[in-house]
């Protein structure tokens, strides 16, 4: 018996075989200088696409492209379109779906699964990745290929912030500072324990992020700015790519928090709360405080 229970605690989560990718947005489509911001020394046009594509070990994988949360989802699907099309990929197929019913009843979704190579989760609102998708049998076959196959999967912006859990689905700049006014639900879980936001340093999202992370200190916030990106393996090694900055959030140490007047409307106070700023070529493991778990 006595056995038997040292076998049980000895087993494990899986560690993920496959790999994300994790956009903050507005990833350079073939511009030829950045966005919003002076252009890096080190720019390349269509890093972060390209990386995609090269994670995936071919030199013309077969990628799936899912807009469903974009109201403009036939637009979003050629941008992507042509933008691979300048890396050789054109191998490329488009999943939109605007009711949940629609995404249960189209059989050929798990049959997709099993045949490509990458996913790509595009921009938009996330609520309706996690709510048009969340329990349906497309989900679960793209989470275990996920777990047991060296697939590639990606999302930029909403499509990067549903990978995650806890999930923020509302709460702008006008209300970030005010105590429980950032709403959070459970993403598709690829990351647990961890909450992505995009767009981070352009709109200026870090108390957004603090919000999440005070009420669930034992999670990691990871705020990453617009054409920047996070590439994690195993589930827990992180590298940085593009031309911003990721910002990362522990709250592991804090102290001090106004917590229990988070109903009054009132301006968040943290203390102790923890913070890296990172760029292209550094790296971050993700911490595992809570136990390995499914």
């Amino acid at each position: 018996m006595a056995k038997a229970k040292e076998k049980e605690r000895a087993v494990h989560a899986p560690v993920p075989a496959g790999i994300l990718l994790v956009i903050g947005g507005a990833e350079n489509k073939g511009e030829r200088e950045a966005r919003r911001k002076e252009t890096p020394s080190d720019f390349q046009r269509l890093e972060i696409l390209k990386k995609f594509v090269e994670l995936t070990g071919k030199e013309n994988p077969q990628i799936e492209v899912l807009t469903t949360a974009s109201s403009e989802g036939d637009e979003s699907f050629q941008d992507y379109c042509t933008a691979l099309a300048e890396l050789n990929v054109s191998h490329i197929g488009h999943i939109h779906h605007n009711s949940r019913k629609g995404a249960i009843n189209d059989e050929r979704l798990v049959e997709r699964v099993q045949n490509a190579d990458a996913f790509f989760f595009a921009g938009g609102d996330q609520l309706k990745y996690t709510s048009i998708y969340g329990g349906t049998s497309f989900l679960a076959a793209l989470k275990k290929r996920y777990i047991y196959d060296s697939i590639v999967v990606a999302g930029t912006s909403a499509g990067a912030m549903c990978l995650s859990t806890p999930m923020i689905y509302a709460g702008n700049d006008e209300v970030h500072e005010l105590g429980g006014m950032i709403k959070v639900t459970t993403g598709f879980e690829f990351l647990k324990d961890v909450c992505i936001d995009t767009h981070f340093v352009h709109r200026g999202r870090v108390v957004r992020m603090a919000q999440v992370i005070v009420t669930n200190p034992n999670c990691i916030g990871i705020g990453i700015e617009e054409d920047t990106a996070i590439i994690i393996r195993n589930g827990l090694e992180g590298d940085v790519i593009g031309t911003g900055t990721i910002i990362v959030l522990e709250g592991f140490d804090i102290t001090e928090a106004s917590i229990e007047e988070f109903t009054s409307r009132k301006p968040i106070t943290i203390r102790d709360l923890k913070m890296h700023i990172l760029s292209s070529g550094d790296c971050y493991r993700i911490p595992q405080i809570n136990p390995p778990h499914v």
